[in-house]
């Protein structure tokens, strides 16, 4: 792959390495050269020997080949007519590319704001780095697990005005506690017992063509260990106390101790996922406690559909699954609205969208697939985690769409994708989003929103996606974003593209996403510089056990401090060339003792009983 006349400049002390066959006098220029970052791998893979080699600043000064020479050629001294021997570019701050390099990035620490003076923090592993930052600027030292850089002092900022906050909108949830669940004839609560009607699933089902039967199932508390096939979603049950009000605002009525659990299979009992599925006994397949799975001691109400064979791979087949599920879903929620009218609630919350004028303004831009398929998802249903009135995003072209905070925590995402269950953000991760949670409690930046945005399946359409991205970010005048993603591979081309087309716009940006072993950047570019791995397994991959690498709060405090860094001016050390857990666990630690808080690390799947499958992965 030819390099630009930027890259060159950025990579002048490099080897000089052609990329293509060049003939007997060209004038080597920019275009001739392979890009540096991929010579490590291609070295360790015997593709590539650099000894002796020039570098690109020696030989961009008007240099012409004396012979004809093919790709993956260092340039010598003796196959060119000339080169500039006293020629040595000025070393830059290491910059990471994530090109062929996965996103086990170094995280900046956020130091705690002292009231006058200077922060300092002295680092012994390394080269015993001493360094000390302005008070009050937020920003960040990187300290990646196998070398130390020196983060570049940002120069401190003038006294920003103090402004009052101001609460843009509210919300109330209602939480009332469901102690049992009864599959009978008639859909009702009474007390703390929520009674459903089990012919209403079969209804579900023969309202839908393409579904063959639908049946309820309790999973208890006394005993998690039971079969189920893949599971398609987790959802939260929940319902606007007023038909009137929109997702975000007024008063969301919620059953908490129960949720509702969509698996599926075709008629040939063939799993409804793609990359990998999570049947199996579900106390050993599913990270209890994650923002999208179920927690220990809540009721699953299992709703299992059998699909027509070959529509596990077409949206009409989960869509019509979800549409069934959903006529289950809305019977409970006319009966919350009736019989939980005049009761009191266990809880009560009052959810708040602040702003906080003065502060870093920023924007959390998250993607989420529409690749067609298997991949859509439902955006902005009347009620929360619904079908009736949302809209698919591959069918609104998968533009960016505009949310605010509330609403996401409200349930405007109906997730009907099917990826790999380890790192698949369920209908449930949205309504307990980490990073929006984080960042909406942060009194140090100024949330203005959340923006969703869809990965189409050509690539045409995810750069033409990725620029009205671009564009509306540029148009909202902020500070820094945040970047995430589900899953990995395809939808990593436009995920990056996100990342560079908002950070060629002058606004830092911080990346999410699961990469660790299997999950590597497929591509990448300049602004790739400052990413957030979510994995959480062991062996960093695709280990099958559903919401093991999906994004939990101790990631958003690490991107918060990194984007925070970032804004300040500071640099992010470039990525190890392997994944090293050591990174993440080096800089939690960082964290902690600039912050003086605990941050509580979820557990991995070593914490739950063995299945046969990941005997099988691991043998």
């Amino acid at each position: 792959m030819s390099i630009t006349a930027e890259t060159a400049k950025q990579h002048a002390n490099d080897p000089a390495v052609l990329c293509c066959r060049a003939e007997e006098g060209t004038v080597l220029e920019p275009a001739n050269f392979e890009d540096p970052a991929i010579f490590p791998d291609l070295i360790d893979s015997g593709l590539l020997n650099v000894d002796g080699a020039l570098k690109l600043g020696q030989v961009l000064n008007g240099s012409k080949l004396t012979k004809t020479v093919d790709s993956l050629t260092p340039i010598t001294a003796d196959i060119v007519d000339k080169y500039d021997a006293d020629e040595v570019a000025e070393e830059e701050a290491p910059v990471a590319e994530a090109e062929e390099a996965p996103a086990a990035v170094a995280t900046p620490v956020a130091p705690v704001a002292a009231a006058a003076g200077t922060i300092k923090l002295h680092i012994g592993e390394g080269k015993n780095i001493d360094i000390e930052l302005p008070a009050g600027l937020g920003g960040g030292v990187v300290a990646p697990a196998q070398a130390v850089a020196t983060a570049t002092p940002a120069v401190a900022a003038a006294p920003v005005e103090e402004h009052t906050e101001t609460v843009l909108r509210e919300m109330t949830r209602k939480h009332y506690k469901i102690n049992k669940v009864v599959l009978g004839d008639e859909t009702k609560i009474e007390g703390d017992t929520l009674y459903v009607r089990k012919s209403a699933a079969t209804e579900g089902a023969e309202a839908q063509k393409l579904v063959q039967s639908l049946e309820l199932s309790l999973i208890t508390p006394d005993n998690y260990h039971v079969y189920t096939e893949t599971v398609m979603d987790i959802q939260p049950i929940a319902t606007k106390a007023d038909s009137d009000m929109g997702l975000g605002e007024g008063v969301t009525q919620v059953l908490d101790g129960v949720v509702m659990v969509v698996t599926g299979v075709t008629e040939e009992g063939v799993q409804v996922g793609e990359f990998g599925s999570s049947e199996g006994y579900i106390d050993e397949n599913m990270m209890w406690g994650r923002p999208g799975a179920v927690d220990k001691g809540e009721i699953m109400i299992v709703a299992h559909a059998v699909i027509d064979n070959l529509k596990n791979m077409e949206r009409p087949g989960p869509i019509a699954v979800h549409t069934a599920v959903d006529h289950v879903v809305s019977e409970i929620r006319e009966a919350m609205r009736r019989d939980l009218k005049d009761v009191t609630p266990s809880e009560e919350q009052t959810l708040k969208q602040t702003r906080h004028p003065g502060k870093k303004k920023v924007v959390i831009v998250k993607e989420i697939m529409g690749q067609g398929a298997m991949h859509d998802n439902f955006l902005f249903p009347n009620d929360p985690v619904g079908v009736l009135g949302a809209k698919p995003n591959v069918d609104l072209g998968n533009v960016p769409v505009m949310a605010n905070p509330l609403e996401v925590l409200d349930g405007c995402i109906h997730a009907l994708t099917c990826i790999g269950p380890a790192s698949k953000e369920m209908s449930r991760h949205y309504w307990r989003e980490p990073l929006v949670v984080e960042a909406v409690h942060d009194e140090d930046i100024d949330v203005v929103g959340v923006i969703f945005v869809g990965s189409p399946q050509a690539n045409s359409d995810k750069f033409y996606v990725s620029r009205r991205l671009g564009q509306m970010v540029e148009s909202m005048g902020v500070d820094g974003a945040f970047v995430t993603t589900e899953g990995f591979g395809n939808n990593h081309v436009d995920f990056t593209s996100h990342i560079e087309q908002i950070g060629k716009r002058g606004i830092p940006v911080v990346g999410f996403s699961f990469c660790a072993v299997q999950g590597a950047l497929v591509t990448g570019n300049k602004y790739c510089d400052a990413m957030i791995d979510n994995n959480k397994s062991m062996s960093g991959i695709e280990n099958e056990v559903l919401a093991c690498n999906t994004l939990c709060t101790e990631d958003a405090i690490r991107g918060l401090a990194m984007l925070k860094a970032k804004m300040a001016g500071e640099e992010i050390k470039a990525p190890e060339r392997a994944y090293n857990v050591n990174v993440k666990n080096n800089n939690v630690e960082l964290i902690e003792k600039a912050t003086g808080n605990k941050i509580d690390l979820v557990e991995n799947e070593q914490s739950l009983p063995i299945s046969e499958k990941r005997k099988e992965k691991y043998d």
